[in-house]
């Protein structure tokens, strides 16, 4: 089939209407082809139908089928002669051909006057025809419309630098502007972009740098921690060993003396049974005498009976030993006295060592949010309360005395003295500071459809995500319930992060490097703005600041 494709010329593949390969071909009853789309247009502009080739009439209009073979043929034909040419079908990616029917080439040039792409094949009549030679061709674009000034009409060929746009010549109102051709602004620009991506892979660098410093730190902090570890459990095993130690020798000593008290016991005890022993055959003798009839023998005998026995006096004699408990408890408590003070001394340390690693941790966190998510915030004047006064580039804003004449369009704030930023996002993650100045501000991001009008209840259920100060020490986060803040420093800086996915607001004291407050859980179904509401009565401006962080 290929081969027999390859035997036949283009012409034969060339509708006669269009001059351009077939699309979607039929056949008339007089035998010749033309695209659907071509022979239909060309009968509706026609009284009669008739064939463009032969005139043939038809006293009725033909029903027209695609001839499906024919077009098969066609399709393959011009695959092969797309890769005959050398030229390639268009990719994800490249920009098409826009005269290509059916199967799209790959464009070689775009036409600035035409407004179109070409391939090889269809480019020929820019190489050939003298007035085409003249057009300007670049390398292929999509969307060469957006090339165009909507106003005039005509080529964006210039660039304004005051403003800072592309514009055309006819743009009357940047004549007095700095405005150069854009080829010039690109070779500019392009040297510019040169040294960008050098600092950006300088930048990258150090950061890789300030990674592994990082990472070789951790380690070490790691290495200290087990080193510290095992010091304690080296020094409380030795101290719990000693403390074993003591105890076994104490109770050794304890029982040593109760071993003593019991053998000097068992000693007055027999001592004890000899003299009752001894009394008691003394009052058996006593007895008897005493019921004697014999005058003369009680008389003789009463002289030894009367008389005492020999005895022990016993009344001093006991054999309780003092072992001096009191004393060894009060040794154990002075112990645990001590212990307790070097371990909360221990802890403390610990404590320390662990408050240091989280503000580590907390200063790579802001770095990092600072080196990948700054935006570049300017200020909305549509949005601002007739009061307030911009700065021209747009990144201060202060309250005035006067309310300015300002139209009340549905974004502009009426009451309070708000101001939101130029740009919504509502996607990703942002990040952008601000110098905050005077005893009274308002600062962070709401919702697009907030209400702007009248009475504000500020809190996230309302769509608004702010902290403020009041009276120079009165800081609060206007949750739900509003939150009082405890700041050890006053901030001069604050940052502000969102984190769409996370459904997270964040606000920093840029200097002191420390988290201010977050709220947490918040769902953003649209765009968030930047918010911001300067002192009333001072004229201490609100200034939003590059982003600037230490490596």
């Amino acid at each position: 089939m290929a081969s027999a494709i390859s035997l036949l010329s283009e012409e034969q593949f060339l509708c006669s209407i269009c001059l351009d390969v077939f699309t979607e071909p039929v056949s008339t009853p007089c035998g010749h082809n033309f695209c659907k789309s071509c022979i239909t247009r060309h009968w509706e502009s026609k009284q009669l139908s008739q064939c463009p080739l032969c005139n043939e009439k038809f006293h009725r209009r033909p029903e027209l089928r695609v001839n499906t073979g024919f077009r098969d043929v066609v399709e393959n034909f011009k695959k092969l002669n797309v890769i005959g040419r050398g030229e390639s079908l268009v990719k994800p990616g490249e920009v098409p051909c826009d005269f290509c029917s059916g199967t799209k080439r790959k464009a070689l040039k775009s036409c600035l006057v035409c407004l179109a792409s070409y391939c090889e094949t269809h480019l020929e009549p820019h190489q050939r025809v003298a007035a085409w030679k003249r057009h300007k061709l670049i390398d292929p674009v999509e969307n060469l419309e957006d090339r165009m000034c909507k106003k005039h009409d005509k080529f964006l060929d210039l660039f304004c630098r005051t403003d800072q746009i592309c514009v055309c010549v006819m743009c009357t109102e940047h004549k007095t502007h700095d405005t150069v051709p854009l080829e010039e602004e690109y070779e500019e620009k392009k040297a510019q972009l040169g040294k960008k991506k050098a600092e950006v892979q300088e930048m990258i660098q150090e950061r890789q740098q300030k990674i592994q410093e990082m990472k070789v730190s951790v380690q070490l902090n790691k290495k200290d921690t087990e080193e510290e570890i095992a010091k304690s459990v080296e020094v409380f095993t030795a101290l719990v060993a000693s403390i074993q130690r003591n105890q076994a020798e104490l109770i050794e000593v304890i029982e040593e003396k109760q071993r003593a008290a019991e053998k000097q016991a068992e000693g007055f005890i027999k001592e004890l049974e000899q003299e009752i022993s001894e009394l008691q055959r003394r009052s058996t003798e006593l007895e008897r005498l005493s019921h004697t009839e014999d005058h003369l023998h009680l008389l003789q005998s009463f002289p030894s009976c009367s008389s005492s026995p020999h005895t022990n006096n016993w009344s001093g004699i006991s054999v309780r030993t003092h072992l001096c408990v009191e004393t060894v408890r009060r040794a154990v408590a002075q112990l645990e006295e001590t212990l307790t003070k070097e371990m909360t001394t221990l802890l403390k340390h610990i404590e320390g060592i662990k408050e240091d690693l989280e503000k580590l941790l907390e200063d790579v966190r802001m770095r990092r949010i600072q080196q990948l998510y700054a935006v570049d915030v300017t200020l909305d004047p549509d949005t601002a309360h007739p009061k307030l006064i911009l700065s021209e580039d747009g990144k201060q804003v202060r309250c005035g005395n006067r309310r300015q004449n300002l139209p009340d369009n549905p974004e502009r704030f009426n009451q309070y003295i708000n101001i939101l930023g130029n740009e919504g996002f509502s996607s990703g993650k942002i990040y952008f500071e601000v110098q905050v100045k005077g005893t009274d501000w308002d600062l962070g991001v709401v919702r697009e459809s907030s209400n702007r009008k009248g009475e504000i209840s500020y809190s996230p259920e309302e769509g608004y995500w702010i902290i403020w100060l009041r009276d120079g020490n009165d800081y609060k986060a206007l949750d739900d319930p509003s939150v009082s803040l405890s700041l050890r420093e006053k901030p001069e800086k604050v940052g502000v992060f969102v984190d769409h996915e996370e459904g997270l607001v964040s606000f920093y004291d840029v200097e002191a490097e420390t988290l201010i407050y977050p709220f947490t859980g918040c769902t953003f179904k649209e765009k968030i703005y930047p918010f911001f509401c300067p002192s009333y009565n001072e004229a201490a401006p609100l200034i939003i600041t590059p982003v600037k962080y230490t490596e």
